[in-house]
């Protein structure tokens, strides 16, 4: 059990949290009175690269993250560190190819764009659908994360644990805005890495270095843990190809079309800082293998040495064997291996996960709810009428989100379950984004028609695997169910926007570019901050990891 000095740090530093959001969403709004929704919701448009890139990184990363990707190094090794990896090359694409149509836009949301490219039915689709996947994937997940986590250490009932985290978080998130948002989670990817880093070296030191953990899975027949390719037909459902061919629709809804994750992006001072920070995020995304998965397989190690005791997670199961409930790994490696004090840091660095992640959302459903619902019916809405909207909608979702708990709480590996409602939620939006700025002949009509009916499709295949999972699409691994739902998608609006032609408004003929080569014509900044120098030193680094870890 968790002991007295370490509750007091963690305690502190969430009240600390609290008083800095505050603080940061006040201090702004009392100098601004003239445009009080745009500062609410995008921070005045004044958010500089660095800023973005951690609050990119935190609102990403959360609670949820930390133990489940310590589960997943625990259980099969670095394999799930892909979902980090490959981040890099969508945070590229982000950074150069759509960047700059969100700027030049002016948009407050990805809703708002697909109207300016197609029309507003898409705009209303994408809308309900992001508010949707926010409070379930963004919001819920997290938080039962943070409960079992809550629970695992204090004691506390795992309900109330999550309550008072709400009503802790709602409170700087939905008075401060995105400014509070943005400079908390700035505090928080520090902590939060700082706190991975400490335990990462701790098990490192424990288990004898890199030569302890390849010895003993060599001795043990287990070297593929290390390995981040695995082959053709592998039992997890993630060979090389399924990574490499399903990753990138997942990625690029979650980090180009996803409003959660891009709102940071929106609020940046000019094109170069967005870009900027949408790089710096990608080479931060390279930490979590080595601080996050890791350790699970770190832990691994000295279980199979004995100096890891895991009986606290173990019991038997219907037949008598004895079997791991991994989920816990990772707190009881901080209870297990960590000294006292360290502890408390530990526990705010799992906190600040669980926060960041929770305030990003909700100001991201503030932001959709107000712009793309209630302003579009009620043109005449002024300032402070869609900031209080926004409120309510951040209090709503909320609650909506702590009742839908019981039901994603049947998932045995939390990590698993929140990719495989993404892989059938992705393949559509990811489609018609792609095609709306790279394609000219993408037709408003063909977009319409393919997010209608690509997310009914994905929707039924996700039933069917419920309900048959022995059938032909129940053995599907869920990231070749992604991408062949975004063939199905890709090829459904092609044929459509041949049936239905396109019609260019002014506005929309501009938000293509006439060629991929296009958006490289910006010079950028000079000197090692340039954008193109960035992306390729990115992508130079990442072939080299993946060549060594393959």
């Amino acid at each position: 059990m968790i002991k007295r000095i370490d509750i007091t740090i963690s305690v502190l530093y969430i009240t600390g949290i609290v008083a800095i959001g505050l603080w940061a969403g006040l201090r702004k709004k009392k100098k601004i009175a003239g445009n009080e929704s745009n500062d609410y919701f995008l921070a005045g448009k004044t958010l500089k690269w660095p800023m973005i890139g951690l609050a990119l990184f935190a609102t990403n990363i959360s609670c949820l993250h930390l133990v489940s990707l310590a589960q997943s190094g625990f259980d099969t090794g670095l394999l799930n560190g892909n979902f980090e990896w490959m981040a890099a090359f969508t945070l590229i694409l982000l950074a150069l190819f759509f960047v700059p149509f969100y700027m030049k836009s002016k948009v407050a949301t990805l809703p708002d764009f697909l109207e300016k490219r197609y029309n507003k039915a898409c705009r209303d689709w994408l809308a309900i659908i992001s508010i949707l996947s926010a409070i379930i994937i963004h919001i819920a997940f997290s938080f039962l994360a943070g409960g079992i986590v809550l629970k695992t250490l204090f004691g506390v009932n795992m309900y109330v644990s999550i309550t008072v985290i709400a009503l802790l978080t709602g409170l700087y998130t939905i008075i401060g805005g995105l400014r509070a948002v943005v400079v908390t989670e700035s505090i928080q990817t520090i902590v939060l890495l700082t706190g991975a880093i400490i335990i990462t070296a701790i098990c490192y030191n424990k288990v004898g270095g890199w030569h302890g953990i390849t010895n003993l899975l060599h001795t043990t027949g287990h070297m593929d843990k290390v390995s981040m390719l695995r082959p053709m037909g592998d039992k997890s459902g993630m060979s090389w190809m399924a990574v490499f061919l399903g990753y990138p629709v997942l990625g690029i809804w979650y980090w180009c079309a996803d409003q959660t994750i891009v709102q940071r992006v929106l609020g940046a001072k000019d094109t170069n800082q967005a870009r900027s920070g949408a790089l710096f995020c990608g080479f931060i995304k390279i930490l979590p293998v080595f601080i996050f998965v890791l350790p699970g397989l770190m832990a691994y190690v000295l279980a199979q040495k004995g100096l890891f005791d895991i009986h606290s997670v173990q019991h038997l199961d219907a037949t008598g064997k004895m079997v791991t409930d991994t989920k816990g790994i990772y707190t009881l490696m901080i209870t297990e291996l960590v000294p006292t004090g360290l502890v408390g840091i530990l526990v705010a660095a799992l906190l600040s996960g669980l926060m960041s992640q929770i305030s990003g959302a909700l100001n991201s459903i503030a932001t959709l709810v107000s712009y793309d619902l209630y302003k579009r019916h009620k043109p005449q809405t002024n300032d402070k009428q869609l900031v209080k909207a926004g409120r309510i909608s951040a209090v709503a979702a909320l609650v909506f989100s702590l009742g839908l708990l019981p039901l994603i709480d049947q998932y045995e590996s939390l990590f698993n379950g929140i990719n495989d409602i993404i892989a059938h939620i992705a393949p559509p939006i990811s489609t018609v984004f792609l095609l709306g700025i790279f394609w000219k002949k993408a037709s408003a009509k063909s977009a319409q028609y393919t997010l209608w009916l690509g997310s009914a499709l994905g929707a039924g295949v996700f039933v069917i695997n419920k309900i048959f999972p022995d059938s032909v699409i129940g053995q599907i691994p869920s990231m070749m169910m992604a991408f062949y739902l975004f063939i199905a998608c890709g090829i459904m609006q092609i044929s459509f926007s041949y049936y239905f032609p396109v019609h260019h408004t002014a506005e929309s003929n501009t938000l293509y570019w006439k060629s991929p080569w296009e958006p490289l014509q910006d010079k950028g900044w000079k000197g090692v901050g340039n954008y193109k120098f960035l992306s390729a030193l990115l992508l130079l680094v990442m072939v080299v990891l993946y060549s060594i870890f393959h």
